[in-house]
């Protein structure tokens, strides 16, 4: 099947022809047609399957249908709702790409940017919105925004979202919107709560699925080192510079995490850059150019990179820290292996970690194959192996009644302030 057997206008394919796209991929044969046809659709789509056009290209010709080029000032007729800032500059470009040869005019609302500039491009009317949800309630708090004549309303990576918390933000933005509207919902999974979701916002909805959850690429090759914690970044300068590695994503679970890794690479010679949620905007964007456009080798990010970044071809990717919600582990490695693509995904696993190992291996019903000779100690990764965690509770005292005097003596003096005085017979207490 072509694009044109999906009735799509001839702008659309001229756009479509200059990025060098033939044939629709599954998502966008199936979901295209019904919002062709102004229907509500819930689609489970796999990250790098194509959902993005196969939303914002019906999209554009649904909006070209009631265009009016004397309206002045453009009225908001589309809203696209995601949940970071890096998925929204994505979807803003495909609007932009596609939308090349059509006369509809698009803005990004999202934080970290000026509020100012984006008042002023909201002042001067546009046809399509695509926001984060925070800056967007921000915007209608104020009154800077309207959405009343809105006809489209798309949730991209919905089950991310609520993921993050956003569900209050998405129900007040709902509830400023017509009830009269074409609603598309797009999700990784089909979690009880997106189906929740789905029953309060979408009517009568065509339900697309094109792959079957929690399932990994087929192009990506995955495998597990088994290695203790303080032996992790020497083996991964090593892949990285024995392989000679140009792009890889690397994954990790705290934002402090992230500073201090990709000063450690760059003190290894190896060239990085940081990206996650306390970097300004600008920070961000540079840091994600960067690496595209080859100017670092290796991109040390949190989970906000697990969703929303649509490079070309990346060859690696790096969970340098096990996520600790098992479907992550499945968007971290679809950022590889995307559009026919081949890449491959390693885990870099400590003993500590081997219970989010066990947690990923039972979502995915199958084991990861695990690297015998890593060059370093041999650790096991059985969950029954773990390392125990001693937890002392705050406030808690050891028990002395049965120790020996002498022991007393010692426990006392190893928990003595450094630079205490013992008391003597003749000293009195300060506080009493």
């Amino acid at each position: 099947m072509s694009f044109a057997a999906l009735g799509l206008s001839e702008e659309l394919l001229k756009a479509i022809s200059t990025q060098g796209y033939t044939t629709p991929t599954p998502v966008q044969k199936q979901a295209i047609p019904h919002i062709l046809a102004g229907k509500d659709v819930l689609a489970g789509a796999q990250t790098g399957t194509g959902k993005t056009a196969g939303f914002t290209l019906p999209l554009l010709q649904r909006l070209m249908e009631g265009h009016d080029p004397h309206q002045k000032p453009r009225r908001i007729r589309a809203l696209v709702l995601v949940p970071t800032r890096e998925l929204a500059a994505q979807v803003f470009e495909s609007i932009k790409t596609y939308g090349a040869h059509l006369p509809l005019t698009t803005e990004m609302i999202i934080g970290g940017a000026s509020i100012n500039m984006q008042i002023r491009q909201l002042q001067r009317g546009c046809d399509i919105v695509v926001a984060t949800t925070g800056r967007l309630c921000d915007h209608m708090h104020e009154r800077h925004i309207n959405l009343n004549s809105v006809e489209m309303l798309v949730l991209d990576e919905a089950d991310r979202m609520l993921d993050m918390g956003f569900l209050p933000d998405i129900k007040r933005i709902c509830g400023n919107l017509p009830k009269q509207r074409q609603t598309l919902l797009f999700s990784a999974t089909y979690s009880s709560q997106i189906k929740a979701l789905a029953a309060q916002l979408l009517t009568n909805p065509i339900a697309v699925e094109v792959a079957k959850p929690n399932i990994t690429s087929e192009n990506v090759s995955e495998l597990v080192y088994g290695i203790a914690k303080e032996n992790k970044r020497a083996l991964l300068s090593y892949l990285i510079g024995s392989n000679n590695w140009q792009q890889v994503l690397v994954f990790v679970r705290t934002k402090h995490g992230a500073d201090r890794l990709e000063k450690q690479l760059t003190m290894d010679g190896i060239r990085s850059a940081a990206l996650h949620g306390d970097k300004t905007q600008g920070a961000r964007t540079k840091a994600l150019d960067f690496f595209k456009n080859g100017k670092v080798s290796v991109l040390v990010a949190t989970d906000i990179a697990a969703r929303g970044l649509d490079i070309d071809a990346l060859p690696h990717v790096v969970n340098y820290d096990l996520p600790q919600v098992p479907e992550d582990y499945i968007h971290r490695i679809g950022r590889t292996g995307r559009a026919g693509s081949s890449g491959a995904a390693i885990s870099l696993v400590s003993p500590e970690e081997s219970h989010l190992l066990f947690e990923i291996e039972k979502l995915l019903k199958r084991h990861l194959p695990q690297v015998a000779d890593t060059g370093y100690e041999v650790v096991s990764l059985k969950v029954a192996d773990m390392p125990k965690k001693v937890v002392v509770k705050e406030g808690a005292k050891k028990d002395l009644r049965h120790t020996k005097p002498s022991d007393k003596k010692g426990y006392v003096a190893r928990n003595q302030a450094p630079n205490a005085r013992p008391k003597t017979q003749g000293s009195r207490s300060r506080s009493r």
